[in-house]
């Protein structure tokens, strides 16, 4: 970037942008004599004037002539300034198609030397390689998603919980059933089992205790 901002103008370059400041300092130099022209022009008809009110005529004829060869002499150097216009307008043009040429040219040779050091070949490699890579790592993630030992017989899977089913049922056949006693007379209660027996008498013992603690 630095090099392009503070590279060297070309010769030509240079050329143009000397001839452009030698005819700006013509057309500088070709307007003041034409603003002095104009004064003295307007200098000859205040004179002519004066010779008329003197009743000089032949001075302010004079007077006239003058004037009208300074008219000629700023007409003549209005066309001068005209031809010098045009031409810095065709020099500006013509650096500024230059210049566009010139960067259109950079940019061409750039963009060659890019797909020379970009072959195309290199270009399909690599992109192969990503498409290779890119797949290997779905594989992998394929098999580290897989559910752990899904792989199960449905079969073997249906017998087991038959089985199972079978082993329930029995269970609840073999297990007695306890029917509720309705009101008995008494001595005629069933009998309660050892356990209950045993349960009845902590009972009793904790219920005296408590009786004993109350007193």
């Amino acid at each position: 970037m630095f090099t392009r901002l503070f590279r060297k103008p070309k010769k030509k370059e240079t050329d143009t942008l000397q001839t452009l400041e030698k005819l700006n300092e013509t057309l500088d130099m070709l307007e003041k004599k034409e603003s002095l022209l104009l004064k003295r022009a307007a200098q000859e008809v205040e004179r002519a004037k004066e010779f008329t009110r003197a009743k000089n005529k032949r001075a302010a004829m004079q007077c006239l002539k003058r004037k009208r060869v300074y008219e000629q002499q700023v007409e003549q150097l209005g066309n001068y300034q005209l031809r010098i216009h045009d031409q810095m307008i065709m020099l500006e043009d013509s650096k500024a198609t230059t210049e566009t040429v010139d960067a259109l040219r950079s940019g061409a040779s750039a963009m060659k030397a890019m797909q020379k050091a970009t072959n195309i070949h290199d270009v399909d490699k690599t992109m192969d390689e990503i498409n290779e890579q890119t797949d290997n790592m779905r594989q992998i993630q394929d098999a580290l998603s897989a559910p752990f030992g899904s792989d199960f017989d449905e079969d073997e899977l249906e017998a087991e919980l038959e089985e199972l089913e079978s082993a329930e049922l029995e269970e609840e056949l073999i297990e007695p059933v306890i029917r509720p006693v309705q009101n008995l007379p008494e001595g005629k209660q069933p009998a309660r089992p050892a356990t209950q027996k045993k349960q009845t008498a902590y009972e009793d013992e904790l219920a005296a205790l408590q009786a004993d603690m109350a007193l």
